[in-house]
């Protein structure tokens, strides 16, 4: 299965309780660094953050047959819009506080407005600037609960971003650059598990919205978590992805790409 995460994070952001679940249970975890993280960082070449290229990447890491994709924040947007665009090469799709983005042109472009701005503050502040205005945001509050170790490690982590890489990946795959996927999830025909933390009424109050739409979607809503489910209560969200991909099973061990 392919695993996308979220903006500033990395392949290296799923924690150990997550990949050695699913490992444990015979799937085969392939980490994926999205445009501008991870082992992509310091790249800034704009044909790097075309959808259609980064489509063409995760299908080259998941094989020629179809596999259950999973996203979280924006890699669950990224995962959404691929299997709006390549239904036949996910089986299931796991969206961890994720949207299909905003409904108008008129919200997108305010978003761009925002993204653009912060890009350039961050161009021109530096990462260690924002990663400490970043994690200060209400979304993240519950995160200041985890155990000290962990949050030095996350922090670790997004300190070795780039400014450059983070502001094109706003610019290009922020909520505002990315199209509105509400109306096309009534055509999505895989099964979709939509996690979020009860403690994030924002994207619980979204996958509300979401499950609604989808013919076989499903909700899971996780006490004691906020917006980072996978960081803050991995062993629930095992305890709900395992059941949900119990039909289908893979072998082998997880690797970065």
């Amino acid at each position: 299965m392919l695993l996308l995460h979220g903006f500033t994070g990395s392949s290296r952001s799923w924690p150990p309780g997550v990949v050695d679940g699913l490992t444990s249970a015979g799937w085969r975890p392939v980490l994926v660094d999205l445009p501008g993280h991870g082992r992509h960082v310091g790249d800034v070449d704009p044909g790097r953050f075309a959808l259609e290229t980064v489509f063409e990447d995760l299908g080259r890491a998941s094989g020629p047959d179809p596999c259950p994709v999973v996203g979280y924040s924006m890699g669950g947007r990224i995962a959404l819009a691929y299997a709006v665009g390549h239904p036949d090469r996910v089986s299931h799709l796991v969206l961890e506080s994720a949207s299909p983005g905003l409904p108008t042109e008129a919200e997108r472009a305010r978003r761009r407005e925002a993204d653009d701005a912060l890009a350039t503050r961050i161009e021109s502040e530096g990462v260690e600037a924002f990663i400490g205005e970043w994690e200060m945001l209400p979304l993240f509050e519950s995160q200041r609960a985890l155990a000290a170790d962990a949050r030095d490690a996350q922090r670790a982590r997004r300190r070795v971003n780039d400014p450059r890489s983070l502001a094109a990946a706003l610019r290009r795959l922020g909520t505002g650059a990315l199209p509105s996927y509400w109306e096309a999830l009534e055509a999505l025909d895989m099964p979709v598990l939509l996690i979020t933390g009860a403690l994030d009424r924002k994207f619980t109050s979204i996958a509300e919205e979401m499950t609604d739409l989808l013919r076989r979607g499903h909700a899971v809503v996780v006490e004691g978590a906020g917006h980072a489910v996978h960081l803050e209560r991995p062993d629930a969200w095992i305890g709900t992805v395992l059941p949900f991909l119990a039909e289908r099973r893979a072998s082998h061990t997880g690797r970065p790409i």
